[in-house]
C-alpha cells in the first residue's frame, strides 16, 4: 500500500479511513477557523497515526513562536494561510525559510515593530508566493515607509485584499509617501477589498485613481483620512458604481468636511449594490439618511458608531425603509428612548444583531421590544444603557428565544440575578454572556446560566464585586473562555474551577489578589485543553510557577506572567520553544 494506506500500530484503520472521518468532524459549516484549529489540536494528541492524519487538514495556521523555524512547515505542508500578527520572534528569517513547497495565498504581518523587508524577498524568490498571494494583512505595523508600500505594490500583483491599516509610524518624505500609495493603485489592479484607515496621505485623488484603476473594488475601508472631502468622496464612486461596502469616518474634521453637499449624497445613490456602509464617528444629517432611504439600497449591514447630527427623524425614516437590514449598530445615540426602539424594532423583523452600547435611556422594555419583533435576532449588545430597570413589562416570560446566542451587558449597574434568571430561562441556548462591571450579579445569577444555559462557551464577569464563587455541582462542559479579572475569587473557587469546567481555553485571572500559586496549579493540572491564562497583579502568585505551568500543560500558548516575573537562562529554552510569556 501507498503511505496513504499505512496502518498505525500494525492493527488500525489505515489512513484514508480516519481522514474520511475526520473530514466529517472538522469540515462542519458553522465552525470557525480556531474551533476547526483547536479540534485538529486536540485530535492530534490522540497518537501518532491521528497527528500525520490531521496535518493534513490544516490548512490555515496562527504561529505565536517556535524556536526551530522550520518545524510548522514540515509538518504542515497543505499550509495555505499564514498568521503571524502575534509572532515574537525573529520574522524576516522566518519568511526567508517557508519552503517552495508552501503555496501561500493568504499572509499577516500585523502588530510588528519593523516591516519584514528581506523576509519577503527570500521568500519571493524561494516561493510562487508573487502569483498565488491573494490576500496581504500589514495593519497596526510600528512603522511603515514609502518604500515598504512600493514593494507591495511591486510583489504581489494578484492581491485582492489588502490591509494597511493604521500604521504608528508613517516616515519618509510627503511627496515618496504619495507616489507610493499612488503606484499602489495602478499596479494592483486587482484588488476587491482595500483598507487604507489612519493614512493621513491619502487624499480625494489617490481615491480616485483607486477607484478608476480597481475594476474589482467591493469594499474600501477608510478611516482617519483627514484630506478626503465629500466631494472627493463622491467623485470616487461615480467612477465604481459596483461597491458594495463603504467605510469611512471622521466627517467633522475642522478643514470644511462637515458640510454635506448633494453632490456627496446623491453618489451613494449610484450604489444600487450597497450593502454595508459604515459612517462611524463622522458628522451626517437626516437629510442624508432621508436621501439614501429614497434610493432603496439593498442594505444588510448599517453602522452609525458615534455618529453627530442626526436625530430619530432620520433613523427612523431610513430603517422604516431598510427592511433587509440584519446587522445594526446605532452606538451613543443618546437621543433614542424605549418608545423609540420599540417603534423602530417593527421594521426590523430581519435583524440578526443590534449594538445599542452607550443610549443610556434604554431598559429592560427596549431589551424585551428587541426580542418581541425581531424573530432572527442572536447577538444583542446594551453595554451602558439601562438594562435592570422597568422589569415588569408585557411580556410572556414561560417564551423561549431559541435563537438568541449572545448578550453583551456589560456596565449595567441595575442589572441583578433576577434579571440574570430570566435571562437563562428565556435564552437556553445562549453561547456568551459578558456583564463586566455588573456590580449587582451574584453566584446566584451566574449560577442559574451555568445550569440553564449548558451551551455557554463565553462568560466575562470582569469587576463584578459579587460574583466570587460557583456552587453548581455539575460540569459546565462547553465553557472555553472565563473572564474573572479584577474580582476576588480564591484559591476555593479555582478549585471549583478546575472540576467543573474541564474544556477551558483562556482564563483570565488579572489583578485577582487573593488567588495563589496553590490554586493556580490546581487549574493548570485539571483544566488539560488551556491554551491562555492571565495572571497580570497576581502579587501572591510566584512567578517561579511559570516554567512548571509550561512543562505541565503543553496545550499552553500564551501566559501572562505575575509581578516580578524574570525568565532564568536555564528556562529561557523552554520558555522560548513551548508558548508566548509575557
Amino acid at each position: 500500500m501507498g503511505s496513504r494506506k499505512r496502518i498505525a500500530g500494525g492493527g488500525g484503520l489505515p489512513d484514508d479511513c480516519w481522514e474520511y472521518v475526520l473530514s466529517k468532524i472538522v469540515n462542519k459549516e458553522n465552525l470557525s477557523v480556531d474551533e476547526r484549529n483547536n479540534y485538529l489540536e486536540t485530535l492530534s494528541l490522540v497518537s501518532k497515526q491521528f497527528l500525520s492524519v490531521s496535518n493534513r487538514f490544516l490548512y490555515s495556521f496562527k504561529l505565536i513562536y517556535n524556536q526551530n523555524l522550520y518545524r510548522p512547515f514540515q509538518r504542515f505542508q497543505n499550509l495555505t494561510s499564514l498568521d503571524l500578527s502575534s509572532f515574537r520572534g525573529d520574522l524576516n528569517a522566518l519568511l526567508s525559510r517557508i519552503p517552495a513547497s508552501i503555496t501561500l495565498t493568504s499572509l499577516n504581518l500585523s502588530n510588528h515593530t519593523t516591516f519584514p523587508v528581506l523576509g519577503l524577498q527570500t521568500l519571493l524568490k524561494k516561493t510562487t508566493t508573487k502569483s498565488t498571494l491573494t490576500s496581504l494583512t500589514c495593519s497596526n505595523m510600528a512603522s511603515l515607509c514609502h518604500t515598504h508600500i512600493s514593494l507591495i505594490a511591486d510583489s504581489f500583483p494578484f492581491l485582492q485584499q489588502l490591509d494597511i491599516s493604521f500604521p504608528k509610524t508613517i516616515s519618509g518624505n510627503a511627496h515618496a509617501y504619495y507616489n507610493a500609495l499612488q503606484l499602489l493603485t495602478q499596479k494592483l489592479s486587482k484588488l476587491r477589498n482595500v483598507n487604507l484607515s489612519g493614512h493621513s496621505y491619502f487624499n480625494d485623488s489617490l481615491f480616485f485613481q483607486l477607484c478608476v484603476n480597481c475594476k474589482f473594488l467591493q469594499q474600501v475601508f477608510m478611516f482617519d483620512c483627514q484630506f478626503l472631502t465629500h466631494d472627493g468622496i463622491a467623485s470616487a464612486i461615480y467612477q465604481r458604481p459596483t461597491l458594495n461596502s463603504f467605510s469611512v469616518s471622521n466627517f467633522q474634521e475642522a478643514n470644511g468636511f462637515n458640510k454635506i453637499t448633494p453632490y456627496f449624497v446623491d453618489s451613494f445613490g449610484t450604489l444600487k449594490g450597497l450593502t454595508c456602509l459604515d459612517f462611524s464617528f463622522s458628522r451626517i444629517s437626516d437629510l442624508m439618511l432621508c436621501s439614501l432611504a429614497l434610493e432603496s439600497l439593498p442594505l444588510n449591514k448599517l453602522v452609525l458608531h458615534g455618529c453627530l447630527d442626526y436625530t430619530y427623524y432620520g433613523i427612523y425614516y431610513l430603517l422604516s425603509r431598510s427592511r433587509f437590514l440584519q446587522h445594526l449598530d446605532l452606538q451613543f445615540a443618546t437621543f433614542l428612548n424605549d418608545q423609540g426602539i420599540t417603534d423602530l424594532s417593527v421594521y426590523l423583523a430581519d435583524l440578526v444583531s443590534i449594538n445599542l452600547s452607550g443610549c443610556h435611556q434604554l431598559t429592560n422594555s427596549a431589551f424585551f421590544a428587541l426580542l418581541r419583533n425581531c424573530p432572527l435576532l442572536t447577538e444583542i449588545r446594551m453595554e451602558s444603557a439601562d438594562i435592570g430597570k422597568s422589569l415588569s413589562v408585557d411580556l410572556d416570560l414561560d417564551f423561549v428565544y431559541n435563537q438568541v446566542k449572545s448578550l453583551y451587558l456589560a456596565d449595567n449597574p441595575r442589572l441583578k440575578d433576577e434579571d440574570i434568571n430570566m435571562f437563562a430561562l428565556m435564552f437556553p441556548n445562549m453561547q456568551l454572556l459578558d456583564v463586566h462591571r455588573c456590580n449587582s450579579i451574584s453566584q446566584i445569577g451566574i449560577d442559574t446560566v451555568l445550569k440553564r444555559c449548558p451551551n455557554i462557551r463565553h462568560l466575562n464577569l470582569a469587576f463584578c464585586s459579587q460574583a466570587n464563587s460557583f456552587s453548581i455541582k455539575h460540569e459546565a462542559s462547553k465553557l472555553e473562555v472565563l473572564n474573572l479579572s479584577h474580582t476576588r475569587i480564591d484559591n476555593t473557587t479555582l478549585y471549583v474551577i478546575s472540576k467543573i469546567f474541564p474544556c477551558l481555553l483562556q482564563l483570565d485571572l488579572e489583578h485577582c489578589h487573593l488567588v495563589t500559586e496553590k490554586g493556580v496549579r490546581l487549574v493548570v493540572e485539571k483544566c488539560t485543553y488551556l491554551r491562555e491564562i492571565n495572571l497580570g497583579s497576581c502579587r501572591r502568585v510566584s512567578a517561579n510557577v511559570i516554567s512548571w505551568m509550561i512543562f505541565s500543560r503543553p496545550s499552553l500558548r500564551k501566559i501572562t506572567a505575575p509581578p516580578h516575573f524574570r525568565p532564568r537562562d536555564c528556562d529561557r529554552k523552554l520558555l522560548s520553544g513551548r508558548c508566548l510569556v509575557c
